[in-house]
């Protein structure tokens, strides 16, 4: 109980202090004193984590490479991606002048993408290659995606400064997070494989928790300032977008250089008579428990 009280008000506290520094900025007294609380609770969630005979999260679960890796990277590539889901939408509505109907239609590629490549080609990828070898070009393709939104214009065309960005983020991120689910739980212990999966879920929610009110922050501050210099609004609103969607990508991209160098692939395991496995995600089985774990986000 004290456990959970300690996790959920540090991670409230946390988007708390992000969403305020509009008002009271960055380097604030609110901010950071609000800020220290929050870590100072997370801390002492980690301590008693360590100490209590019964934890609500064994951090031995941690200790394998690949499912650290796994879920920080998760965290890290949503934190930068999420942002487009509501960022984009409101390009296309306030700068491109979409309705309700047309920006759900602009978005919807995306979603097929996502389904298309959790459901066919991403689990015989990783059957084939390995999950390493698979999430690394899906988050290539998530970073050059949301650096193409980075550079909308102000009286951008959907077809030709949209439609380019946002198939890279369907492909990327149905190759992504299989890969990365596999990798996750790839080196979970049985014993632990249960709370991996959840904490692989909950990583999710703590990413797009976390990034997006940063990313929505930086951009509302950006468009303030252009407003204040004189820029029309649907100048200064693209001017805002456009410096999250960077930032997103940046936060992609560090966790592509992070997976190269953190990521490993286990090797499949080997049938009596010597001949390797599949990846556990080959069989459709598999590649419904996977789509399971991220379909929340198609």
């Amino acid at each position: 109980m004290a456990g959970a009280l300690l996790v959920t008000s540090a991670l409230m506290l946390g988007v708390y202090t992000i969403v305020e520094t509009t008002d009271y900025g960055w380097a604030s007294a609110h901010t950071l004193s609000f800020g220290g609380v929050a870590l100072v609770l997370f801390l002492a969630f980690v301590a008693r984590q360590a100490k209590a005979p019964h934890p609500l999260l064994p951090l031995r679960v941690f200790r394998p490479r690949n499912v650290s890796g796994a879920m920080g990277l998760q965290a890290l590539m949503l934190a930068g991606m999420f942002s487009f889901q509501f960022l984009c939408v409101l390009y296309l509505q306030k700068v491109l002048g979409f309705d309700e109907i047309h920006t759900g239609l602009g978005i919807f590629p995306v979603s097929v993408a996502i389904g298309a490549l959790s459901l066919g080609l991403a689990p015989k990828l990783i059957a084939r290659f390995g999950p390493r070898a698979v999430v690394l070009p899906g988050l290539s393709l998530i970073a050059a995606g949301l650096a193409a939104l980075g550079r909308v214009p102000e009286g951008g065309s959907f077809a030709v400064d949209v439609l380019p960005a946002l198939l890279p983020l369907g492909i990327g991120f149905g190759l992504a997070m299989p890969a990365l689910a596999t990798l996750a739980m790839s080196a979970a212990t049985p014993q632990d494989s249960g709370i991996a999966s959840g904490m692989f879920n909950t990583m999710q929610q703590i990413g797009a928790a976390f990034g997006l009110p940063v990313l929505s922050t930086l951009a509302n501050a950006r468009t303030d300032a252009l407003l204040g210099d004189g820029a029309s609004t649907a100048s200064a609103l693209t001017g805002g977008y456009q410096l999250a969607f960077r930032i997103g990508a940046c936060l992609v991209a560090v966790s592509l250089l992070l997976a190269a160098a953190l990521l490993r692939s286990p090797a499949p395991a080997q049938h009596p008579g010597g001949r390797p496995r599949r990846w556990p995600c080959g069989g459709r089985s598999g590649t419904l428990a996977i789509h399971a774990v991220y379909s929340r986000h198609v």
